[in-house]
């Protein structure tokens, strides 16, 4: 793990040395084992190295290949390792002492600009070949590790972070306009739908699987990856379709366990974390190392406020996972007098830009900080989990089932999933019609739908013509996806790259400040390409929802967690409680955004105001719910990082 930087002048001017140090001494801000740069020339390469494998002890990175004449600097953990191994004919003997950066460039020299197709696991790379007199880089599919770039027709620069790029006096801080936009029009947690753009103008990202050519004075971009569900696997009974996933998650998660520290996992009272854990535990027990659970919890003082079908306290989950699993050293996390609001600088001195889950802000940083001190050196994590390892809606399957009109199938299915969530087999039947066939909805809505306030000032909207943009991707002007249909959805995050940046930022950025690496095994490429495969029969079977990860972790998960479809947790209900202490000045900040003209050429001065009405009310935790507090939060946030543009 590491960050990377570089400078490249295509009209072969010298590197300045100041240039060079001032990238450098920005990144050391982060903690590294080793700092090294490579400069010859035009060219200079960077790395601010953190070890996390046993391969990348002692590192050497830049490093340079003299035979093949091809340096690399790599923000890299390759999970293919053996299958690469054997691609490249590497000898056994000398596998266990190649670094991940040093097979990135075995790789490159054999298949050049195709090399990103072979690669799996998370990685951002810069490569300069003297022989082609080009900078080829690379980011993984779903864009696990940043990669920042700046370039004119004379100089290119790129960094894992924004910051040491503005060291160099030609790179103008200036605010995207467009980026903002975007992000302030849509209403959801993606932050914006150009995957290439950032707040700052001159500064652009390497999108999620996509390649980077750079030689003489252009820079081309290719994408080499497109996650499709076209081809479905076709298996002779559900055992082997358990078995099969039960093969493939099981690589992934090993994979994923290679640090020469301490495991640990984020660890929710669910399914996918509590898999993950399961999976890791059964490799690790065989090598006498012990698995470390982080969970969340809300402050003692906190009173449960919620549904009955939702726990913000998922603790009695928790335990039952850890004592069925064992082996397990569990850590529960309340982070008591920590809250959003007194977090924000340092957050979007972490993120670099404005951000939408404050909710959580805390204590996500907060588990990487207790990691670190616990000397933890991977925490596993399932993030893509909804979409790969335990997708599957009962309700959405079910309408597919009507529509097809096999009623007989249907029946049989609803009078299972009765049993699973209570209630009569076929109460959810006016559910089920109404997302089979949408128009009813039209024609008889039962009640009218909320729409979360337009946080964007119509003017700035306007100028930015925001909402065409984000049209092309089926957002509407009410800032989310036309689309109801989850199969579309689901669709979209695979094909889309757009998705997942926000939160592959905050992963990226924290383990460099914390030296620990968030790995996700839902997000593995081998997995996604499995669960894209299978029949959508094997997701929903038998009135149980998200059916093929319950099925196949029948001996490893209690049944109270496998087989619960009546609760889920729910993190963050708490924010609100939390805040409370510090509301005056929350609220005093809050009415100084209403009243700054700078900030509201870009906020709906409507909207905040009606918010603001809202809260001047009164606060109560239960209000953690309401929108108008979230849109004030939201804004506060950008109000913020604004003011450092001032």
């Amino acid at each position: 793990m590491s960050a990377i930087a570089g400078i490249y002048h295509q009209n072969k001017e010298p590197i300045a040395v100041d240039h060079g140090n001032g990238i450098m001494q920005a990144l050391q801000q982060y903690p590294a084992d080793e700092i090294s740069s490579w400069k010859k020339d035009n060219i200079f390469l960077g790395c601010h190295a953190q070890w996390i494998t046993p391969e990348s002890l002692n590192e050497q990175l830049p490093y340079y290949d003299y035979d093949r004449q091809l340096v690399i600097t790599a923000d890299a953990i390759i999970d293919n390792r053996e299958d690469l191994f054997e691609i490249l004919q590497v000898k056994k003997n000398q596998r266990k002492t190649i670094a991940d950066s040093k097979l990135i460039l075995l790789a490159y020299h054999q298949f050049g600009e195709e090399v990103p197709k072979y690669l799996i696991g998370d990685f951002a790379f810069m490569i300069w070949d003297e022989r082609k007199r080009l900078l080829f880089g690379a980011r993984d599919f779903s864009g696990s590790r940043t990669l920042y770039y700046y370039q004119n027709h004379q100089k290119f620069a790129f960094c894992t972070t924004i910051e040491p790029l503005l060291t160099l006096p030609y790179v103008e801080k200036k605010l995207n306009e467009q980026w903002l936009a975007e992000f302030l029009a849509i209403t959801g947690m993606i932050d914006t739908v150009d995957a290439s753009i950032t707040p700052y103008e001159n500064i652009k990202q390497l999108p999620p699987s996509h390649s980077m050519t750079v030689v003489s004075n252009k820079v081309t971009l290719k994408r080499y990856c497109t996650l499709t569900s076209n081809e479905k696997l076709k298996l002779k009974s559900n055992e082997e379709y358990i078995e099969a996933f039960q093969d493939v998650f099981q690589k992934a998660v090993d994979s994923r366990l290679r640090t020469y520290r301490k495991v640990g996992a984020q660890l929710s009272g669910g399914l996918d974390s509590g898999s993950i854990v399961g999976f890791a535990s059964k490799t690790l027990r065989k090598e006498n190392k012990q698995l470390h659970t982080f969970s969340y919890i809300p402050p003692k003082d906190f009173v449960d406020f919620t549904p009955k079908h939702i726990m913000p306290d998922e603790r009695p989950l928790i335990n039952e996972t850890v004592r069925h699993i064992g082996g397990i050293s569990d850590n529960y996390l309340d982070f008591q007098g920590r809250d959003s609001y007194t977090e924000v600088d340092d957050f979007l001195e972490v993120m670099e830009m404005p951000y939408k889950f404050f909710e959580n802000s805390f204590w996500l940083k907060g588990m990487f900080e207790e990691a670190q001190k616990k000397d933890i050196g991977i925490l596993l994590n399932g993030g893509r989990g909804n979409l790969s390892i335990s997708w599957g809606s009962a309700i959405d399957y079910y309408a597919i089932l009507l529509k097809k009109l096999k009623w007989f199938r249907l029946a049989i299915e609803l009078s299972h999933y009765s049993k699973n969530v209570g209630g009569s087999r076929f109460k959810n039947l006016p559910r089920i019609a109404r997302v089979a066939f949408p128009f009813i909805k039209r024609i008889s809505p039962l009640n009218t739908t909320y729409q979360y306030p337009t946080l964007i000032n119509s003017e700035f909207a306007k100028r930015t013509n925001v909402f065409n943009k984000l049209s092309e991707h089926g957002i509407g002007t009410n800032g989310w996806f036309s689309s109801t249909n989850l199969y579309k959805q689901r669709k979209s995050h695979f094909e889309e790259v757009f998705h997942w940046n926000a939160s592959n930022t905050l992963a990226t950025k924290l383990s460099l400040r914390y030296s620990v690496w968030k790995r996700d095994p839902t997000n593995d490429l081998r997995v996604i390409r499995f669960c894209l495969s299978l029949p959508e029969e094997q997701y929903v079977q038998n009135g149980l929802d998200r059916a093929l990860i319950r099925r196949s972790t029948e001996s490893m998960l209690p049944n109270s967690i496998r087989l619960n479809q009546r609760i889920r947790g729910v993190q963050g209900a708490d924010w609100v409680h939390r805040m409370m202490p510090n509301w005056t000045s929350y609220e005093e900040e809050i009415k100084q955004l209403g009243k700054d003209n700078k900030i509201l050429e870009f906020l709906n001065e409507e909207v905040i105001k009606g918010a603001l009405s809202k809260i001047e009310e009164g606060v109560r935790p239960e209000f953690a719910v309401k929108p108008e507090y979230k849109i004030l939060m939201r804004s506060l946030i950008v109000y913020r990082f604004i003011k450092k543009f001032a």
